[in-house]
């Protein structure tokens, strides 16, 4: 079966922590390559308007700041079963928007049948670009994390050239 996969990063850049998400798939852009059938998406705060890059995906990959019982920069990684509802619980006006598109895309028969939350627990959530270094520390390792599990299904990434 051929994958095609999305890798949306999500959250707000201007609150810290918040743009976790957003900053990791920067990352990623920065130091991989990637073949055709994997898109990388900065979904910001965007909510609805990234339905239509949910159509014929295969996988959909959640890279954002997520609340957690886990102490701040902790990595959670979890297949969602039920990600409208697991969205509905969260913090940030950018996850309601988030819980909305999962649920008309689930309404649409568009939402992708495996979903992959790459979930980073934020220190700091004030207003400012920069992020904590617990944080910074979580991105490189969810980096590493959408890299092995794309290779473990197969995925060919190679390194960007510097």
């Amino acid at each position: 079966m051929s994958h095609s996969i999305l890798v949306l990063g999500v959250g707000n850049v201007l609150l810290a922590d918040e743009g976790a998400g957003v900053r990791a798939v920067e990352q990623l852009q920065l130091q991989y390559l990637f073949p055709p059938q994997v898109e990388l998406i900065d979904g910001g705060t965007m909510g609805l308007d990234l339905l239509g890059y949910l159509d014929d995906k295969t996988h959909l990959f959640i890279v954002d700041a997520i609340v957690s019982t886990q102490p701040p920069g902790s990595v959670v990684i979890e297949k969602l079963l039920d990600p409208p509802a697991y969205f509905r619980q969260k913090i940030s006006p950018h996850q309601i928007g988030l819980s909305e598109l999962l649920a008309v895309a689930a309404m649409q028969d568009c939402l992708p049948p495996s979903i992959t939350l790459f979930g980073i627990v934020p220190l700091d959530l004030s207003t400012g670009m920069g992020m904590s270094p617990e944080v910074e520390a979580a991105v490189d390792r969810v980096v590493l994390a959408v890299v092995k599990e794309l290779g473990r299904m197969g995925v060919k990434v190679g390194a960007a050239s510097r």
